[in-house]
């Protein structure tokens, strides 16, 4: 049974929601008092969108608190979990098209989400749809589940775990084929002081801990425009001074690949340090130039997990007090414990102490499950592709939130990675393949 031809008796409406659901602007807005739409009226709508669609497409659905839904097929005592996620990061940067407006050039629907992960989320529900129409008949239960600050905190799932059963195994279209069975833990923290420089009135950059920020600026009580731009010119680095404010501009890049990027927080404090005597600008300069924070003596690599990295993703210096955000992604096998704690040791030396804010262990399957052999046969059915290995990352996807999943596409082996960057897309023919794959995957499992 050639799936593909089947998807493409839908690919005008493939591609329509696709582009419905992208133009929503789905960015986390914190309003806690709210039970309406907790994450803002972006979110909500975004969620709500999935599942009426969900429910017009005849399948069962159901909102839980705003805050997470699921999309249901088939039956049976076990569930098989399809995890996605409809909230968005920034849409920092410069692009070529806004970024709401999913225009398509080129076969590429372009837009922030459109491949984290508004579109595997309609590819997903997309696949559904094809075995409902096809009658093919599945003995466990599927549950498309969407979560709605997959970004940032993860509340929603987290909510949908409290209130709803745990599949028993699963995916998250969340990454790249063929498959992630491997993914690195998630640590953030900040490290916070004083700001003892009166001189340096703000230092500001970067909205997320697992952004690298493109831009950053600071404002200082002292004329340092010429040596400024002397330091952008001798170094090759981007950067302007305008309405009082020393500004760089780095790339932004998604904090598991931060090598990816050009962190423009960094830019000023190599700048800075030479002139302020904040420990914390010293501090940046010092040990976190390196993304594998060799600067310290804490790198560390696993054979199948490779490099622990870091991403200086938060700055926020004021009047009174000073704050960055770093976000590590660390590979099994590491003392984690041990880690923060030298860490924290060092930056003593600055003065300096650290808030933990968040740490997930890292998710593991063995590579020889049947969970595995099955999704990874159904990449190469639709790819004839038995040379790429399946890998590790150091992405973190919903698929560490339940017992035996991964992460499953739908990124292909050779395509542009622009998650949490600037001129984000999906190629349509791209988004076809991965909802023939998604849906012989789900075939396969509910057998």
């Amino acid at each position: 049974m050639d799936f593909i031809k089947e998807i493409e008796k839908n690919q005008e409406q493939l591609v329509l929601k696709i582009q419905e659901l992208v133009r929503i602007d789905s960015v986390l807005e914190e309003h806690p008092d709210s039970k309406d739409a907790p994450f803002g009226e972006g979110i909500k709508k975004s969620l709500e969108y999935v599942l009426n669609l969900g429910k017009e497409l005849g399948f069962k659905t159901k909102n839980v608190n705003n805050v997470a839904g699921h999309i249901e097929y088939g039956e049976g005592k076990e569930i098989i979990g399809v995890l996605c996620h409809v909230d968005v990061v920034p849409a920092d940067g410069v692009w070529k098209y806004p970024p709401f407006s999913a225009t398509i050039e080129n076969n590429r629907i372009y837009g922030r989400g459109t491949n984290d992960d508004k579109g595997p989320v309609i590819c997903s529900l997309f696949a559904l749809k094809l075995l409902k129409d096809l009658n093919i008949k599945l003995n466990k239960r599927v549950r498309l589940i969407i979560g709605t600050d997959e970004e940032t905190a993860w509340r929603g799932i987290n909510e949908y775990l409290k209130n709803e059963e745990m599949p028993d195994m699963g995916f998250s279209p969340d990454a790249d084929f063929p498959l992630i069975y491997g993914e690195k833990g998630i640590l953030s923290f900040d490290v916070v002081g004083k700001n003892d420089d009166i001189d340096l009135i703000e230092f500001y950059s970067g909205k997320r801990y697992n952004v690298v920020p493109d831009n950053a600026y600071i404002k200082y009580n002292k004329d340092l425009q010429k040596e400024y731009n002397d330091y952008l010119q001798v170094n090759n680095l981007k950067g302007e001074i305008k309405d009082n404010k020393y500004i760089a501009i780095g790339k932004s890049a998604h904090a598991m690949m931060p090598e990816a990027g050009i962190n423009s927080s960094l830019i000023l404090a190599n700048f800075l340090k030479n002139y302020s005597r904040n420990k914390l600008v010293q501090f940046m300069s010092d040990k976190l130039n390196d993304t594998r924070v060799k600067d310290m003596g804490l790198d560390f690599s696993d054979p199948e997990m490779k490099d622990l990295t870091m991403n200086l993703g938060i700055v926020r210096i004021d009047k009174n007090s000073s704050r960055i955000g770093l976000n590590f992604r660390y590979p099994i096998n590491i003392d984690i414990n041990k880690f923060i704690e030298n860490f924290k040791k060092q930056a003593k030396e600055y003065d300096l102490d650290i808030v933990v804010k968040e740490n997930k262990g890292p998710n593991y399957v063995d590579k020889n499950s049947d969970l595995i052999k099955v999704l990874h046969n159904a990449y190469i059915e639709y790819t004839g592709d038995t040379k790429t290995e399946i890998m590790t990352i150091g992405g973190g996807t919903y698929a560490r939130a339940i017992k035996n999943a991964v992460a499953f596409g739908i990124l292909f082996p050779g395509e542009e990675e622009l998650a949490h960057q600037a001129n984000e897309y999906i190629n349509i023919d791209s988004a076809k393949k991965a909802t023939a794959i998604i849906a012989k995957a789900i075939m396969d499992l509910g057998k």
